[in-house]
């Protein structure tokens, strides 16, 4: 069994084929799908997808490239959705240095404030990265955001971030890039670092693995990522996936 604990089923690149890609996923042995919202549009379509499906769960938060758009009314209405069963984890959240749509300061504090509401429902913080671990680390330190943990997605950095994470009650998620011929890093990170503090995502549509890297991603793909980092770690990909699987089930407290 595999678990993809991060997709975005809910994008428009899969609105011609959206249960041919449900469906591949669970012939794949994708038994459960976390599909990622981050904005009013794509949270919406989180929550339908949901309700929906037996084995797919939400994540809601405000992604931090539009920072600048989040409203307190945004806020208050994702603390309310949340209250759904179904809704695992707030996020993804953080910050986001490439892109310049929202300023730095802008994006920090509604990091803090998404950090602040997983804290007040005890659910657990989806991390995207990028350009910005340092100050990242820094946030979450001061937020004391290890008191109820969460993900770093799509772990881009090096073994010793990782680590630094793992130390504040965060666990690794790997995606497509660490099958990329060229990924030192995440390599890195796949061979040092125990198998219980890792988690395999796909983040479909986007970084899909090798040998499908440029192409729409989708969960299907999520056994590809678990093949690397078993033959990374020299051990089975059906241990990859019962570990990698087991945590997940552990951090968003899913059903069985």
């Amino acid at each position: 069994m595999f678990i993809d604990t991060h997709v975005h089923l809910n994008a428009d690149q899969y609105d011609e084929d959206l249960q041919e890609v449900i469906t591949r996923a669970l012939e794949a042995k994708v038994e459960k799908m976390i599909v990622v919202g981050f904005d009013r549009k794509t949270i919406e379509r989180a929550m339908k997808l949901a309700d929906e499906y037996e084995f797919i769960y939400a994540v809601i938060g405000w992604h931090p490239v539009d920072a600048i758009d989040c409203t307190e009314e945004d806020l208050k209405w994702i603390e309310e959705l949340s209250s759904h069963p179904k809704v695992v984890g707030i996020g993804e959240t953080g910050l986001d240095y490439y892109w310049d749509k929202s300023p730095k300061d802008v994006q920090q504090k509604l990091f803090r404030e998404q950090i602040r509401l997983a804290q007040k429902l005890n659910l657990p913080i989806i991390i995207h990265n990028r350009e910005a671990t340092g100050d990242i680390v820094k946030i979450l330190r001061e937020e004391n955001a290890a008191s109820v943990g969460g993900i770093m997605h799509c772990f881009s950095g090096s073994v010793e971030t990782a680590r630094e994470c793992i130390a504040m009650n965060f666990i690794i998620s790997l995606g497509g890039p660490v099958t990329f011929k060229n990924a030192k890093t995440p390599k890195e990170v796949a061979t040092e670092i125990p198998l219980e503090h890792l988690l395999i995502e796909t983040d479909a549509p986007y970084l899909a693995p090798h040998p499908y890297r440029g192409k729409r991603n989708e969960p299907s793909f999520v056994p590809l990522v678990a093949e690397e980092i078993a033959r990374l770690k020299g051990i089975s990909v059906e241990e990859v996936g019962r570990a990698t699987s087991a945590n997940a089930i552990k951090i968003f407290k899913l059903s069985v």
